[in-house]
């Protein structure tokens, strides 16, 4: 039996645990797919656009894999497509297919080469030719759709992340298609027009002034112009708004001074102080429209993004060299919880890539806030061991119910089954120990299995 299916993979070891563990997955197993926050592009879905050659699919974008292979000493330029062909960058990662054991990637790839591609046994760089033709017979297939996998992987609800000023053509196609069964929901990221380190910050604020501002001008136009684009997200089926932002960091100016620091800005004299005032600045604001629209307000803290300077000025960002760092959250989010924390049905998501606040502030913040919930382990924590040690941390003070569900955040659309069944498994392995230990009863235990995967993601996102 394979790494891929063997049916007890990611369970306990403990014969006794691994049993009622199984009778809990048993329980979520079918159940569909909820996915709240990710990066699929929503044209790929709508377009029914068959997917590309292997490498296209599963290296190239996928910065998990290639920052390891890029650690091993070969170059970025050699895993790029205009450097090197689709074969060429294949052949370089399975030649460094070895690196990826033990790693998420790993156990996500290795389980959609078997369940989704057909292709067993591991890979080589001898083998590299054979499953580049496998995987790619398979893509050319007519069912090897991304409509067909949709319904294959049976994703109930998939989200996607949109720059501000995008039509949203594609969901309100998808939306109208009466042969499309499932939703996928804008999400609406503002983050290159909030922060003005951003190398287009200035001309996405011209572009949103002009654009959405009904007229405006200035600090108040801009203001008005991204609350109107979240009312247009919100027409189109949104239901949160995403921040990719340095830290966690929450302040409220007064206006004047607001806008004094933006027209600063726009002139493009503001300083690296200036950039992290006026960014908390925003995010509160975005709090304030939240409770205003009902968008559900997630942050996504704590990255050192393109931290390599040479690799992104070659090869741009997202290219695998973002990288955590500490992350302060009590002091930093509480100038928007005093205001907004305890507003009616306003939702945070807090997310962290720094596990030392899993059980020091995210925990006790969403024990006692009733708008705030503890985001599900993502980036380089969204791996078996990490989530295994996310719920370990947060349950003793925020029980189960404060928790979002899985957050799948990945660009890699085949990847998506995967990683839900394992944090399935995970949980399943979680309580599996509570009831060997006699905290839970069994019967407990089948119902917040159930709600955690399927409940917790619907009632956080108002889904």
């Amino acid at each position: 039996m394979s790494l891929a299916t063997h049916p007890d993979r990611l369970l306990p070891a403990d014969p006794g645990t691994r049993g009622i563990a199984r009778e809990l997955l048993q329980r979520v197993q079918d159940l569909p797919i909820i996915s709240p926050h990710g990066h699929v592009d929503a044209a790929v879905i709508e377009q029914n656009t068959p997917f590309p050659d292997p490498a296209a699919l599963l290296v190239t974008p996928d910065h998990y894999v290639t920052r390891l292979i890029h650690a091993s000493g070969i170059s970025m330029d050699k895993l790029q497509p205009g450097n090197a062909t689709p074969r060429e960058i294949w052949r370089h990662f399975c030649a460094a297919w070895p690196l990826f054991d033990g790693t998420a990637s790993g156990y996500w790839l290795r389980t959609q080469f078997e369940s989704v591609f057909g292709w067993r046994g591991e890979l080589s760089a001898e083998k590299a030719d054979a499953s580049f033709d496998s995987i790619s017979a398979k893509l050319a297939e007519p069912g090897f759709r991304p409509r067909e996998l949709f319904k294959d992987f049976n994703i109930e609800v998939l989200a996607t992340t949109d720059d501000p000023l995008d039509n949203l053509e594609s969901h309100r196609a998808l939306a109208e298609d009466p042969s499309f069964h499932s939703r996928v929901l804008p999400t609406f990221r503002p983050d290159a027009y909030i922060n003005i380190a951003h190398p287009q910050w200035a001309a996405n604020v011209e572009r949103i002034i002009s654009e959405a501002s009904d007229g405006g001008s200035g600090y108040r136009g801009y203001l008005t112009a991204l609350e109107n684009r979240r009312r247009y997200f919100v027409d189109h089926g949104a239901v949160s708004a995403d921040h990719g932002v340095r830290t966690p960091a929450t302040l409220k100016l007064e206006e004047a001074d607001a806008e004094a620091l933006f027209e600063k800005a726009r002139s493009g004299q503001a300083t690296a102080h200036d950039r992290d005032v006026f960014e908390a600045h925003m995010m509160y604001q975005m709090a304030r429209m939240s409770v205003e629209d009902g968008l559900v307000m997630t942050i996504h803290p704590g990255s050192y993004r393109n931290h390599h300077q040479p690799t992104f000025e070659e090869f741009g960002a997202d290219t695998g060299h973002d990288i955590p760092v500490a992350t302060n959250y009590t002091e930093s989010i509480r100038p928007l919880l005093q205001d907004f924390g305890t507003a009616k049905d306003f939702h945070l998501v807090l997310f962290t890539l720094d596990e030392t606040v899993f059980s020091r502030e995210l925990a006790p913040l969403a024990g006692f806030y009733p708008s705030v919930y503890i985001g599900a382990p993502w980036w380089f924590l969204d791996a078996p061991d990490a989530m295994l040690r996310f719920r370990s941390a947060v349950t003793e003070t925020a029980g189960f119910s404060r928790s979002s569900g899985f957050i799948d955040d990945t660009r890699a659309f085949c990847s998506i089954p995967a990683r839900h069944d394992a944090s399935r498994r995970i949980e399943a392995s979680f309580l599996a120990r509570l009831v060997a230990e006699h905290r839970i009863s069994e019967d407990r235990a089948h119902e917040l299995i159930v709600d955690v995967v399927d409940s917790s993601p619907r009632r956080v996102f108002k889904l």
